[in-house]
């Protein structure tokens, strides 16, 4: 598991949704953007949604339990991207989830 640090908290995801997240986070806040990373939490951390505010001006921290980088999904890629530009911002997607929304949303290729 991989851990995202966003100030003093830390939320755990999976490394190879961490990796295209940290893609897609480095471009907004490149571009000094501000924005929402949302994402369901599973049963074990007691389910619901998380919400969290991002921007330049907050320290976040990516730590991956694997040494290698995964190789990114060009689909994940743009289905992120798209929705991190939206008024909800940000939302963690599997990468079932980013196919459907591509394959709903043709306009996004």
């Amino acid at each position: 598991m991989a851990f995202l640090q966003h100030g003093e908290r830390e939320y755990e995801f999976e490394d190879r949704l961490l990796a295209h997240l940290q893609f897609v986070i480095g471009q907004k806040l490149k571009k000094q953007e501000t924005f929402f990373l949302s994402w369901n939490k599973p049963h074990d951390q007691g389910d619901g949604r998380m919400s969290i505010w991002l921007s330049p001006y907050v320290s976040i921290a990516f730590h991956f339990s694997g040494s290698r980088d995964p190789e990114l999904s060009k689909a994940l890629v743009l289905a992120l991207n798209a929705l991190a530009h939206t008024s909800r911002g940000l939302i963690a997607l599997s990468e079932d989830e980013a196919n459907r929304f591509i394959k709903n949303n043709p306009d996004v290729v």
